[in-house]
């Protein structure tokens, strides 16, 4: 197992977002989020690695890890620690071959044959959502929190709760079986970053119920 490996499993909380400013990730860095994915699906492959590289500077800074999304082919050129894929992206199997063993790959579920087959596939984590609806996921119907508690029962590899997943939920989401949660706007649209992202980690690793975000 590799290091990137070792601090993936001890993971709790994962940000997803587009790009953002660099007081930005420092706060949510600083906050503990532990894991952060770029997502700008319709960005040049030149800006893609231009906010890629300072993102992957920024996470290193902290000891966090940095993902991409849905670019295996540009994992090398960001300095990313893995690439997430979505069911209609790369396959896992392409995306391993790119990225090879050493570094991290992430897949989406969304129903349980889904968690089955991701467990066979070879990634490295996966996200179970989207818990509940949400604008990032336009059309997609949420899964409820079911797919979290099939997740923590069956999934054979570390699995992120994800989908409109706030402060005044996060508390269910633990109690059906998560340990991890991935957040956008939980974060992204928070007042105070830090402050948000400290009470999200202490609600899903239950040290505290957390309070509304600041």
């Amino acid at each position: 197992m590799t290091d990137r490996h070792e601090r993936l499993r001890s993971a709790h909380l994962y940000l997803v977002c587009d790009d953002r400013p660099d007081e930005f990730l420092a706060g949510a860095l600083a906050g503990g989020v532990d894991l952060v994915q770029l997502r700008m699906k319709d960005a040049s492959d030149e800006e893609i690695m231009a906010v890629g590289r300072r993102f992957a500077a920024a996470a290193a800074g902290h000891g966090a890890l940095f993902i991409l999304n849905d670019r295996p082919d540009l994992i090398a050129a960001t300095g990313a620690d893995g690439v997430h894929v979505g069911q209609d992206d790369a396959s896992v199997a392409d995306a391993r071959a790119i990225v090879g063993p050493e570094r991290i790959v992430g897949l989406s579920t969304h129903s349980p044959s889904q968690v089955d087959a991701a467990s066979r596939a070879g990634v490295d984590y996966i996200g179970v959502g989207p818990v509940h609806e949400t604008p990032t996921k336009p059309g997609r119907p949420a899964v409820g929190l079911e797919l979290v508690r099939y997740a923590a029962a069956h999934a054979t590899v570390p699995f992120f709760a994800i989908g409109g997943i706030s402060p005044a939920n996060v508390r269910a989401v633990r109690e059906a079986g998560a340990t991890r949660i991935a957040v956008v706007r939980a974060l992204t649209g928070a007042r105070d970053v830090e402050h948000a992202a400290r009470g999200l980690r202490a609600a899903i690793i239950g040290e505290v119920q957390v309070a509304a975000a600041q």
